[in-house]
């Protein structure tokens, strides 16, 4: 059995905390590890292959950064360039085992779901596997014991043909109303669609080509077309580009006649909502989950993440309060499904708050924005040991570096040297410069940087050890100035 770890998502509905350039799977919001770190975890067991992880090309340097935090292995990472939805990333997955002569059970998961039952999921792991080693398409269901709104359900009926405890998909409903949703609850036999699936390859492609030949045909190509190296497979963009863009649900299991439910009875959670996460977090005799900087007074019921700020909250019921550096978030808990068409709002209005947060990682490490001018923006800046930065150069603004701790190695056109802690160096605007940590701990730097223009973009780069671009011939040699 193979794991296939989706984290492509983008977990708007977390913002402020969940951005798209570091989504909720990478983030700590059930304990001390991430969810994405969590979900690869619980999977190491007997019988249980070394997953395979299905990620956006963005978030590669978060994915190995996380892995190697833990430990973890994979034994395959496809990156896609964009997000197709769910079908043709598993289709992906499935052809390249295929084609490996590998036709064996595939375990999808989602990478930002909890389950704090481990065993419940292994025995519901046993009883699925017998369904798919007779050609059934398990869909994990978890009992429907409330009304809730953000899921998705599926109604089940009985099927002889079955192993006991497996039951057949009667039909899929969408996000219903509380109204219908009180309804399923009351009427028995409904569950939630908690996205995890089970499968074999070659059935998996076999109901696709059926039902989305569309998806089938353009992921065939598509794959035929993608570039592996080593344990990395990067998907080719002009071909997936083509691809259409839909989930396993509608493309094969709303309309397969195979499709199966597995009761899942394992504390299950898509923590796809501020509500959901209130409910999986431990809380104070007042129903209140709070973490950071919070103090909070005839407060009921809330969930308050602070992030570096006091926050104080008095007299509040129900209420979602999320602090961040550059953003606030308030909502009543009934509402916070909303905080997805809000991050929409926010899109079209141009806001970057909903892309980064004011910390950006790097592969090479990360860099926050301190604070910025009409002319003028500074940045505390850290290099993990041993890295260094890309050899750049900005067309629009000078920079001045300045030395916190650590030793840095700056390359500023012809001339290499080394800074200490204390001291400081200047980038004049076109000059051809790199900055490298060849110390055993992190540099932290300050960066004032000045000029017309200081968007990221205003950045042309030479040589980048993590292969985010290519040499550009202009009159310099870069070999020499590397050397």
């Amino acid at each position: 059995m193979i794991p296939v770890i989706l984290s492509g998502g983008s977990g708007s509905r977390l913002w402020p905390l969940s951005r798209k350039q570091f989504p909720k799977q990478f983030l700590a919001l059930t304990g001390e590890h991430t969810l994405f770190q969590q979900t690869l975890e619980r999977l190491v067991f007997e019988g249980m292959d070394t997953p395979i992880v299905v990620c956006n090309k963005d978030h590669r340097f978060i994915v190995n950064e996380q892995l190697s935090n833990r430990k973890l292995e994979t034994q395959r990472i496809l990156m896609e360039p964009f997000g197709r939805n769910t079908a043709p990333a598993v289709a992906l997955t499935a052809m390249m085992l295929i084609n490996e002569g590998r036709d064996e059970l595939m375990l999808v998961l989602p990478a930002d779901h909890v389950l704090e039952d481990q065993k419940a999921l292994q025995r519901a792991l046993a009883l699925a596997t017998v369904a798919a080693e007779n050609g059934e398409m398990v869909l994990f269901g978890v009992p429907a014991t409330k009304p809730e709104t953000g899921y998705g359900y599926i109604k089940s009926t009985n099927d002889s043909l079955l192993p006991e405890g497996v039951s057949r998909v009667s039909h899929f409903v969408e996000k219903p109303d509380v109204k219908r949703a009180t309804e399923f609850v009351q009427s028995g036999g409904y569950f939630w669609n908690s996205g995890m699936f089970l499968f074999r390859a070659s059935r998996f492609l076999e109901e696709l080509k059926k039902h989305d030949p569309d998806i089938y045909d353009t992921c065939l190509l598509t794959l035929e077309r993608s570039e592996q190296d080593a344990d990395t497979v990067t998907i080719d963009e002009a071909t997936f580009a083509c691809c259409p863009d839909n989930s396993i649900d509608y493309s094969v299991m709303e309309k397969t006649q195979r499709a199966c439910v597995v009761p899942l009875t394992a504390g299950w959670s898509d923590v796809g909502c501020w509500a959901s996460l209130w409910e999986v977090n431990d809380k104070d005799i007042n129903g209140n989950v709070t973490k950071g900087d919070v103090v909070i007074q005839d407060s009921k019921n809330c969930m308050i993440h602070g992030n570096g700020k006091l926050v104080s909250v008095i007299g509040l019921e129900n209420i979602v309060v999320v602090e961040t550096k550059d953003a606030m978030m308030i909502a009543h808990k009934d509402s916070v499904q909303g905080v997805k068409q809000m991050v929409n709002t926010l899109n079209e209005q141009g806001r970057t708050e909903t892309q980064n947060h004011c910390e950006v990682y790097r592969p090479w490490g990360s860099y926050d924005s301190v604070d910025m001018g009409g002319r003028f923006q500074v940045k505390h800046i850290s290099v993990k040991p041993g890295a260094c930065l890309s050899l750049q150069m900005h067309h629009h603004r000078a920079e001045h570096w300045i030395v916190v701790s650590g030793t840095a190695e700056v390359t500023c056109d012809e001339n290499v040297f080394l800074l200490c802690e204390n001291q400081s160096t200047y980038i004049p605007i076109a000059s051809v410069h790199r900055l490298r940590n060849p110390g055993k701990i992190p540099l932290e730097i300050i960066e004032v940087q000045s000029g017309s223009y200081l968007g990221e973009d205003d950045i042309e780069r030479f040589e980048d050890i993590y292969g985010r671009s290519t040499p550009v011939e202009r009159g310099v040699s870069v070999k020499t100035i590397a050397q």
